[in-house]
């Protein structure tokens, strides 16, 4: 069974995360747990066992506080919860935390509720960014709207270079949920041609997938995350499916940010991340 970690930090933003990733294991087996990381913060003027008890009390009101809130999601749905569990970790930094303990618990998939963010978050980056751009664990990022509903239909952007090992990837999450997966790719004026034999035999290899190939000519005038958002109005989707590079020095990093990391901070539909083979 795949484990999907689903942060929250309480906030009503942040349960289109938990909304997301309860519909998504209804469609199949996931095992969901609801993490919350957490920083206490006691006088240092304490003694060393006054201070722990502090933290152990607190740490106490923080799980009750988690179980509360993860059961009124549930409650939502009407449904009763199977296969969760709720866990909360001490630390500092929250991103750290989060992709520490995905990795260590070799989780499939972090889930993340995501805001969006201005000019100033988008330069600095957000903590879903930094997730996308960072975990080798794969990232959902849902929009703070999100509206729970079935999933069927999941737009994969590709860039074709990969195509064989990614359309596996992508495969093996639609299969099991039964979703209709729509291949978008935008080709410049240097590279009009696309062969489809090339698609074919990628596509063979998922026979029982139903996959629909759209291929648009790239505009320079725009963003490619332009081009996506308006693939994203035209078609629909469920939720939306890239891949991403981690391996890119500084200057990459600040001055060519990734396509994936750049669409959650104003996505429109949930945005499940992997990291290119």
């Amino acid at each position: 069974m795949k484990k999907i970690l689903v942060t929250t930090d309480f906030s009503e933003d942040s349960k289109a995360g938990l909304r997301f990733a309860i519909q998504l294991a209804s469609q199949n087996n996931f095992a969901l747990t609801f993490f919350h990381s957490y920083n206490v913060m006691a006088p240092t003027a304490w003694p060393a066992e006054r201070i722990m008890d502090y933290e152990k009390s607190e740490a106490a009101k923080i799980q009750q506080k988690l179980d509360q809130f993860v059961e009124e999601i549930y409650h939502e749905f009407g449904i009763k919860p199977e296969h969760i569990q709720c866990m909360i970790k001490s630390s500092v930094f929250a991103q750290s935390n989060i992709m520490d303990y995905a990795a260590e618990h070799h989780y499939d998939f972090i889930c993340i509720s995501t805001r969006g963010a201005g000019r100033l978050q988008q330069l600095l980056g957000t903590n879903t960014a930094n997730l996308i751009n960072n975990s080798d664990v794969p990232v959902i990022a849902v929009p703070y709207l999100y509206k729970s509903e079935k999933i069927t239909s999941i737009l994969y952007a590709s860039d074709l270079a990969n195509l064989d090992k990614e359309l596996e990837i992508v495969a093996d999450f639609a299969k099991p949920i039964q979703a209709e997966v729509q291949l978008l790719h935008f080709s410049t004026f240097l590279n009009t041609h696309i062969d489809p034999k090339k698609i074919e035999q990628a596509t063979k290899k998922s026979d029982s997938l139903k996959i629909k190939l759209d291929v648009k000519l790239f505009e320079p005038a725009e963003s490619l995350v332009s081009h996506i958002e308006a693939a994203i109005t035209r078609t629909k989707p469920s939720m939306l499916i890239m891949f991403t590079e981690h391996h890119r020095n500084l200057f990459e990093k600040i001055f060519l940010a990734s396509k994936s990391a750049e669409y959650s901070y104003h996505p429109t539909v949930p945005l499940l991340v992997f990291n290119k083979m």
